[in-house]
């Protein structure tokens, strides 16, 4: 009591001396004067959390098998006692150690004078050519090895990849770019030849430029047969350019390349060509230049290879399908690859935009099945994303292989023959976590839908050659990995193994708390995890922290697997006394057609009245909530998202972190904006984009604002923030800004970024004084 009434008496006494003139300024209490101290211990328990003091926490769950052939298949697996290596013959049904690593840590020690531990071999390329024979390199050698009694062949030198190259799919090539033009080095005669010859700056073969990201290695796909290639010369004349400036001592320096952004007239064109690696040649497909799009987000690789493209098996013909500028219309298409004719065979236009794969970076959904003249097409016309069979000639409708209330994933295998698929999808069923993925068998008639994977939880699958035994892991968010192999129709063979988190659980690390509740709209379900400090107390009472990636790629929450790799770092920052949500809003994918384009034409909106809502909804739920102090941080996506909170909703929103925010989408790549928020219109206000420019928002700002962004991010340009910094400053708003020198966009888990986090939130969300220059380590 006595402490309130002097508090009182000096703020009356303060109040006075301001009225009365005696200061030229308001003077004010100091926050150590009138916030309470965070213990640097407390800060210490927070940075235990941080993933990379937990990733040694966890064993035996990170399987990962390689098919050696329809039956065998080999895994290596972080244990207790360090990496060890598993072979497992499906049809013995034996699981055994891949071979003696005592034995071969001993003869690469005395191979390479290096002193190898038997349970953290360094060893790359690692592949078994038969059950009974594998190769690896390792310290500048290679090693041919039998299994039992092991013995091995050693030789110096390891096989050398090109830097930067794509290997064809018999690994004889390396396929790579030189002075804009396609070269393959051959590794059978160690010979280099060139593919083409035209290639020029600006205007080069498979160059990989898509603006947001760059990279030396070209954008291709192999025939399967490992003797063409398709590729694309890319004509960047006359895109205009983007410009960063690196620090340095005395100059800085320019970093200038074509960088295209929506409304622009001139934009990136592929030119679609097919190589001959065998004779050095090369067919350019009849066919007007295509936009540098994929059928589905994002970018134009999945894993090294180009996609929307297959060739069939003997190479005589590639299909393709070409996505207009507004990713609205895809069209399938068929090359001949010896005389480059091409024929158009089906075109679909969907509202507000076509996917192919509901997965960032998913490998587009659509086959050619050349044996039965036939194709598979996926679509999400009835508002799910499903799989249709059309006659390859005629292109008519045979029949839907799927149909309902939920969405294809990921295909697996097609057997042309015996008319079978395989694949993921979620939303089947209903009494389970409708983002879980699950494995499916059916007929190409639609008949005879069959579920493989029954345990409840996130499915991954490894599917044999031939269909006739897959493994599956399977977790969930509180449940960590399980890994067992099956037969061809589900039935468990043998687990292979459980995870071991008891170490994790030592820390004091507990499990997120999924939940659902409801949207914007008072109907919809939308699903969210919950995380709690390792020591809460239900009795007291929370801030909330909200982090957010509002996609429209992806969501928040990302994994619906077990794993201690959260975006955000959220167990940590719950851990210095919030509750942290993280929810996937409208305007995700994994849903609906509806749901996942809900907000389309606004990408401000970014979910965030859904966010509230069921936040709303949770501090009903919870007495522990106090949803009077309500944060929001995020990266990229996510710090758009926050720097949108602060400013369209600041009753709600009272202290937010965004850092690398694409905050005016017509500063950012073309085909970013031009899919989720359409190409770019004049309008009597400005432009169709000015809706979602949050700069434009920035007077709104009430609550406590850090902003950031990495000075050499060329992924999403610094500019962006700085048109938001200047238009707070305009509106004479009170803010914080941390620049980042030379980081271009993966600055969010830097440990002074995640240390200035916590400090925001503790000092202005907690209305606790954070500790002097926590240091983390890392």
């Amino acid at each position: 009591i006595m402490k309130k009434v002097m508090k009182k008496i000096q703020f009356l006494i303060v109040s006075a001396i301001f009225m009365a003139g005696c200061a030229t300024s308001q003077q004010v209490p100091s926050s150590a004067d009138t916030q309470s101290a965070m213990s640097a211990d407390r800060y210490a328990m927070a940075e235990q959390m941080l993933t990379w003091n937990l990733a040694d926490k966890i064993f035996n769950h990170n399987v990962s098998p390689t098919w050696i052939d329809n039956s065998n298949f080999w895994y290596g697996v972080t244990t207790r006692q360090g990496r060890e290596f598993f072979l497992v013959d499906a049809v013995a049904e034996t699981h055994e150690a891949a071979f003696s690593q005592e034995r071969l840590a001993e003869i690469i020690s005395e191979e390479t004078e290096n002193e190898v531990s038997a349970y953290s071999i360094r060893m790359q390329n690692l592949e078994f050519e038969t059950p009974d024979v594998f190769r690896f390199e390792a310290y500048g050698h290679t090693f041919v090895c039998d299994r039992e009694p092991l013995a091995c062949e050693v030789t110096e030198g390891t096989k050398s990849r090109v830097r930067a190259s794509v290997a064809s799919p018999n690994g004889r090539y390396d396929a790579f770019i030189r002075e804009y033009n396609i070269w393959v080095k051959d590794h059978e005669t160690g010979d280099e030849k060139q593919l083409t010859t035209e290639g020029e700056k600006y205007y080069g073969f498979g160059t990989n430029n898509q603006g947001w990201m760059r990279s030396d290695t070209p954008v291709l796909a192999w025939s399967p047969d490992s003797r063409k290639i398709a590729t694309f010369r890319l004509d960047e004349r006359g895109v205009e350019k983007m410009v960063l400036w690196r620090t340095k001592e005395g100059r800085p320096e320019a970093d200038i390349w074509p960088y295209a952004l929506p409304g622009d007239t001139i934009v990136p064109m592929m030119e679609r060509v097919v190589l001959d690696v065998h004779e050095a040649s090369k067919v350019w497909l009849d066919v007007e230049p295509d936009h540098q799009r994929t059928s589905n987000c994002c970018g134009l690789t999945r894993g090294a290879e180009w996609a929307d493209i297959q060739f069939n098996e003997d190479a005589s013909q590639l299909a393709f399908v070409s996505t207009s500028r507004d990713y609205k219309t895809v069209t399938l298409r068929i090359a001949d690859t010896k005389t480059g004719a091409v024929r158009d065979i089906y075109s679909e236009t969907a509202e507000p935009f076509f996917e192919s794969n509901l997965t960032s970076r998913g490998v587009p959904n659509w086959r050619v099945l050349f044996d039965r003249d036939e194709f598979l097409w996926y679509t999400r016309k009835d508002n799910w994303g499903h799989l249709y069979l059309h006659d390859l000639h005629t292109a008519e409708l045979i029949n839907r292989v799927t149909e309902g209330d939920w969405n294809v994933v990921d295909i697996y295998k097609i057997d042309e023959e015996n008319g079978l698929i395989w694949f993921t999808a979620v939303g089947i069923m209903e009494d389970k976590d409708p983002y879980q993925e699950y494995f499916y068998r059916s007929q190409l008639d639609g008949n005879n839908l069959t579920l493989l994977s029954d345990e409840k939880g996130n499915n991954q699958v490894w599917l044999s050659p031939d269909a006739s035994f897959f493994v599956n892991t399977w977790s969930d968010f509180q449940n960590p990995q399980t890994s067992a192999f099956r037969n061809a129709d589900g039935e468990l063979v043998a687990i292979l193994q459980e995870a071991d988190i008891s170490d994790l659980e030592a820390t004091g690390w507990s499990a997120p708390i999924p939940f659902s509740a409801k949207a914007r709209d008072g109907e919809t379900d939308i699903y969210g995890v919950m995380y709690l400090p390792s020591d809460f107390d239900p009795e007291k009472t929370y801030p909330i922290v909200n982090n957010i990636y509002p996609g429209p790629q992806v969501g928040s929450i990302g994994t619906r697997s077990f794993s201690i790799f959260r975006r955000g770092q959220v167990q940590a920052l719950a851990e210095l006394g919030f509750v942290v949500v993280q929810i996937d809003a409208f305007g995700t994918p994994m849903r609906s057609r509806d749901f996942h384009g809900y907000y389309y034409g606004d990408m401000a909106d970014n979910g965030l009245p859904d966010q509230i809502s069921a936040m709303k909804e949770l501090a009903e739920r919870y007495d522990f909530i106090d949803i009077d102090r309500a944060g929001m941080y995020g990266h990229s996506g996510g710090g758009f998202a926050t720097a949108a909170a602060m400013f369209r909703h600041p009753e709600f929103f009272k202290v937010g972190v965004a850092s690398a925010g694409n905050h005016d989408n017509r500063g950012y790549t073309f085909y970013w904006g031009e899919k989720f928020q359409g190409l770019l219109e004049e309008t009597e206000d400005g432009d169709t984009y000015t809706n979602q420019a949050v700069h434009l928002m920035a007077e709104n700002l009430e609550g406590k604002l850090l902003i950031s962004y990495g000075t050499m991010d060329t992924n999403v340009h610094p500019a962006m923030t700085l048109l938001v910094i200047d238009e707070l400053i305009r509106h004479n708003k009170d803010f914080d800004v941390m620049v980042m020198p030379n980081r271009g966009h993966g600055f969010a888990n830097e440990p002074y970024k995640i240390r200035r986090t916590w400090d925001y939130f503790t000092k202005h969300l907690m209305g606790v004084t954070p500790p002097d220059a926590y240091l983390i380590g890392r």
